[in-house]
């Protein structure tokens, strides 16, 4: 093969910790349904139609499949642009002592610049930091009130 055919794309991974367990945390993020109260910085709506989870965004409608349940965390789910552009997005929720640890990788698409590849990171980092205050904020309710 080519050494084009080996190219990587640039990546960055970030994370957050979450003070709700992991079982929690994915539970609730494997959902499509809960994608607007914590990515609302990338999710304005979604609705399952026809087979498929439509999303609404700044830049139009997607698409958006996540990988099967699973017991290992992985939340890996690709979203399908308006354009037909596939983009596969690594997502893992991981235990961390008896919270729990978010991983989202971006990678940055052919035709983005570097200042979208960034903004996009403050976008995802926005998303991760509501994600962290809504599951907090309900781990601590389910405390209060004796539930799972």
């Amino acid at each position: 093969m080519s050494p084009a055919a080996h190219r990587t794309i640039p990546a960055h991974t970030l994370s957050i910790s979450i003070s709700a367990p992991a079982e929690q945390v994915y539970a609730f993020v494997s959902n499509p349904k809960n994608l607007p109260l914590w990515a609302s910085a990338f999710v304005k709506s979604i609705r399952f139609d026809a087979g498929a989870w439509v999303l609404q965004t700044a830049a139009g409608s997607a698409t958006i499949e996540f990988a099967a349940n699973n017991p290992f965390g992985i939340l890996d789910h690709t979203v399908t642009l308006d354009s037909g552009i596939r983009v596969y997005v690594p997502m893992r929720v991981l235990r961390n002592g008896s919270g729990s640890e978010v991983l989202f990788t971006l990678f940055q698409q052919p035709s983005m610049s570097a200042a979208e590849f960034s903004a996009d990171m403050k976008w995802v980092e926005q998303d991760l930091r509501s994600l962290k205050t809504v599951m907090e904020t309900r781990h601590q309710e389910s405390e209060h009130t004796g539930q799972k």
